[in-house]
C-alpha cells in the first residue's frame, strides 16, 4: 500500500461514470494484477479523447490520410496545406487541458505504481498533467526543427510567425481536428511557410510522418522501460500503429501480465491478461482510487 499524492484537480470536470457490475469486477482483476508491481504505461489517442482531442480510430473518427514525409519534403503545395491546417490545429491542441486519466496516471507515477508512461500521442498532455517520465514515441507538437541545420524551434515562435505571415488563417479557425493536430483547410493557396532564420532551410514539426520510422533512440527507451518493469499497461490504444505491437512484443518476450483498457477491440486482445472494455478516464481513475487507497 502507498501513501496517496495529493491529487491535482482535473481540469476537465468530471468525466466518469457509474461503473456496471462487470467493469467493476474487471476493474478490480487489473487493480490485482497491477498492485505491488512495476507498471509501464503505453497510451494512445483514446487518453486524450476527454480531452477533446479525437480519436483515429474510434467510433465515428472519419477516414483520414497522414500528410507522408516525401510529400512533405518534396511538394511546396503539400507543404502549404499541411502549414496551414497544422497551424490552426496545433492552437487547439495547446489550448487543450489534461484530464482525469491524464492525472490518474500521474498520480500512480508519484505513488510509485507507474515506472513511466509510452505515449503514441504528440500533445503533450501527460507532461502538462505532471508525469515525468514520459517517452513520446510519435515526437511532439510542441518543437519545429529545421531539416538542413537541425536547429531546433518552439512551436510558439512558430506559430507566431505563421499568424503574422499569414493573418487570413484567423478566420479560418472553425474546422475539424484532427488526432494529429491538423485541420482541412480548402484554400490553402497562399499559405506563406515559415522557413529556418538560421539558414533559410525547410522546417518540420517534431513528429514522425507517415513514412517515416520511430528514431532508433526513442524506441530503444521505451522498449528498456517495459523491460524494466512488470506490467505493461495499455491504455486508449487500438494497437493498429506498427510501433505500439512493438512495444507489445517487448513485454511479451518479457512474460510480462498485459492489461489492456480502451473501447473497442486492439490488435493484442489476445494477449491480454485483463482487457476493460471502456474510457481511459472513468477506468484509470477507477484503477487509482484502488491502487493509492
Amino acid at each position: 500500500m502507498h501513501d496517496s499524492p495529493t491529487r491535482a484537480p482535473s481540469t476537465a470536470g468530471d468525466l466518469t461514470a457509474a461503473a456496471t457490475p462487470d467493469d467493476t469486477a474487471a476493474i478490480a482483476r487489473a487493480a490485482e494484477v497491477l498492485r505491488g508491481r512495476r507498471v509501464a504505461v503505453l497510451s494512445g489517442a483514446g487518453v486524450s479523447t476527454d480531452s477533446g482531442i479525437p480519436d483515429y480510430r474510434g467510433r465515428g473518427a472519419p477516414v483520414r490520410t497522414p500528410m507522408a514525409f516525401e510529400r512533405f519534403r518534396d511538394d511546396p503545395a503539400a507543404r502549404q496545406r499541411y502549414w496551414a491546417g497544422s497551424h490552426l490545429g496545433w492552437r487547439r491542441f495547446h489550448a487543450a487541458k489534461p484530464n482525469a486519466g491524464h492525472v490518474a496516471l500521474s498520480e500512480l507515477e508519484r505513488g510509485g505504481i507507474v515506472s513511466g508512461i509510452v505515449t503514441q500521442n504528440v500533445d503533450d498532455l501527460h507532461l502538462r498533467a505532471g508525469s515525468r517520465r514520459v517517452i513520446e514515441l510519435h515526437g511532439t507538437l510542441g518543437t519545429v526543427s529545421c531539416l538542413s541545420c537541425g536547429q531546433s524551434f518552439a512551436r510558439q515562435a512558430i506559430a507566431t510567425r505563421l499568424d503574422e505571415l499569414n493573418p487570413w488563417l484567423a478566420a479560418a479557425a472553425r474546422h475539424e481536428l484532427a488526432p494529429d493536430g491538423d485541420v482541412d483547410v480548402a484554400d490553402f493557396g497562399a499559405t506563406v511557410v515559415p522557413d529556418c532564420t538560421v539558414c533559410g532551410g525547410m522546417l518540420k514539426p517534431d513528429v514522425v510522418f507517415f513514412g517515416e520510422t520511430v528514431p532508433p533512440a526513442t524506441f530503444r527507451a521505451a522498449a528498456a522501460l517495459v523491460r524494466g518493469s512488470e506490467v505493461l499497461l495499455i491504455a486508449g490504444s487500438s494497437l493498429v500503429v506498427n510501433s505500439g505491437i512493438r512495444i507489445v512484443e517487448v513485454a511479451r518476450r518479457r512474460h510480462l501480465p498485459i492489461v489492456i483498457i480502451n473501447r473497442g477491440a486492439t490488435k493484442a486482445d489476445d494477449r491480454a491478461t485483463v482487457r476493460i472494455e471502456g474510457g481511459t478516464s472513468q477506468v484509470l481513475s477507477a484503477l487509482r482510487d484502488q491502487l493509492l487507497d
